[in-house]
């Protein structure tokens, strides 16, 4: 048995050590920069103040649409209307009409803007390339995309469908990409032949990964003598310098090195471990019934009028159904957020009441009785910010949060933001656990360490140099294995021991 160990742990890293060193030094990238994304601030901080004068003629919509937006495209006014099925569209403010196709000379005015008018060149249009791996985009499809000659030489990628700018990347965040996430995530692996198994490849090479360092670590734990020495008068057995280093680089962060992949493996909620088949929630009955735009009493421009007058620019507006009633969240340039109703019967505000919030969430979930409500002033371990590049660092998390806690089988929890009026998360016991199995494991996640960089950073790169040592050193025995090997098949020896 501890043979088999042995060799397995050997045979597996003369595949796998390259794949762990990248895995390694590409995290390290990705603590400082992301994947390239669009975030909330930056693409509202890139559209004009909604004037009420030149706005707005609704448009003829079909009933109940999921989302209805008011923003500027290319400079213009324009609606952007989500239905229950179907992809989006785009609608001309000004007129109502339905614009139905976006020419190449739309999608540059739409990245000019974007850019502040600097120059720019049109790259063409596809479907998916390096930086547009994203379930997200999915309804953007395919992009228009430019080559900004701006100083950051930001790459735009302009839907499809709407002309809305959906997505940007630097030259530095595709530079350090190359290095960091697109390795880190095997999106060499992404957009071509494999493209159906990219899943099925991460889990198993996880799994893989995980086998490997477990048994390193058991390996190296039988090899060192805890009490007394080998000949050689240490307590490894291993007489070459990166032989020993390896064995006690493994030993050290050898732990690590499991939690990091293993975590890893649980980030993509391999055979679906972490679905608990829970009811969807209610959201419409939370909202108070579907979307209505005909309960809008009041012109869009007075309501903007009103914004203006108290002070706010609003370069957003989006509709939505609060308690039943129909309300417009207006977004500045800088993402703060107005709710004003649609009627106008009531003043503008910055949060809605909190009581007037509870109620409402806890229609969420037929059956079940909200056992816990909490109003959070301060982040917690299970709600809380990161920065922007990091993975989920585009999804914004406000203070204060109220977050209610039910009695069904699942025992979920929803944080609803009073600002808004919005569900923005649902965590039930097995997204709990994920929480920890991933987010902790993976990049110590934990808010009282998330607060105290740079110790944060300290510890996850002097973790992620040892794992490189662990690599490096792993890669060079098993070229050196494989070199023996090969001079071995090439010069066979008869049994005497003589060269045939």
């Amino acid at each position: 048995m501890k043979r088999l160990l042995f060799l397995i742990h050997r045979w597996a890293g003369v595949v796998l050590c390259l794949f762990m060193a990248m895995w390694f030094v590409s995290g390290v990238v990705m603590m400082y920069v992301g994947y390239p994304k669009l975030t909330l601030q930056e693409r509202l901080a890139a559209l004009p103040v909604l004037e009420g004068k030149t706005c707005c003629t609704v448009p003829a919509l079909a009933p109940e649409p999921r989302s209805v937006r008011l923003t500027s495209i290319g400079g213009t006014p324009r609606f952007v209307v989500e239905p229950r099925r179907g992809n989006p569209q785009v609608y001309d403010a000004a007129t109502g009409a339905q614009i139905t196709s976006i020419t190449e000379a739309a999608a540059l005015r739409a990245a000019g803007a974007y850019l502040g008018g600097a120059p720019l060149v049109y790259l063409g249009s596809l479907e998916e390339d390096a930086w547009t791996h994203s379930k997200a985009l999915e309804a953007h499809r395919p992009f228009h995309v430019m080559q900004g000659e701006d100083p950051a030489q930001t790459r735009v990628y302009v839907s499809g469908l709407t002309g809305e700018v959906v997505r940007d990347a630097t030259r530095t965040e595709r530079a350090w990409n190359w290095v960091g996430a697109w390795i880190h995530w095997l999106y060499p692996f992404r957009g071509g032949a494999l493209d159906a198994a990219w899943t099925d490849i991460v889990i198993w090479s996880s799994v893989a990964g995980t086998v490997l360092a477990l048994s390193g670590v058991v390996v190296g734990i039988l090899r060192w003598r805890f009490s007394g020495a080998y000949k050689s008068g240490s307590r490894s057995p291993y007489r070459g310098t990166l032989f020993r280093w390896h064995h006690i680089a493994g030993l050290i962060f050898g732990v690590i090195s499991i939690t990091w992949i293993f975590s890893g493996l649980m980030s993509m909620n391999p055979w679906k471990v972490f679905d608990s088949r829970a009811p969807r929630l209610d959201q419409l009955a939370f909202a108070g019934g579907p979307l209505d735009l005909s309960r809008a009493s009041l012109p869009v421009g007075v309501l903007l009028g009103r914004l203006h007058d108290a002070g706010f620019g609003a370069r957003e507006l989006e509709w939505r159904m609060i308690g039943g009633e129909l309300h417009l969240l207006a977004f500045d340039g800088a993402g703060r957020t107005r709710l004003i109703a649609a009627d106008g019967a009531s003043d503008i505000r910055v949060q809605l009441p909190i009581d007037q919030l509870a109620r409402d969430g806890a229609r969420l979930l037929p059956g079940a009785k909200v056992i816990r409500q909490q109003l959070l002033t301060e982040y917690d371990s299970y709600y809380y910010s990161r920065a922007p590049h990091t993975m989920l660092g585009h999804i914004e998390r406000r203070l204060p949060m109220l977050r209610l806690e039910f009695d069904d089988p699942n025992r979920t929890w929803v944080h609803l933001d009073p600002y808004s009026g919005a569900m923005t998360g649902r965590l039930d016991s097995h997204q709990r656990v994920k929480r920890w199995l991933f987010a902790f494991l993976h990049s110590f996640d934990w808010w009282p360490l998330l607060a105290a960089r740079p110790l944060w950073d300290v510890l996850l790169v002097l973790a992620s140099l040892g794992g490189v040592a662990i690599s490096i050193t792993g890669i060079w025995m098993g070229w050196r294995r494989l070199a023996l090997k090969a001079r071995q098949v090439r010069w066979p020896r008869s049994a005497g021991g003589v060269r045939r």
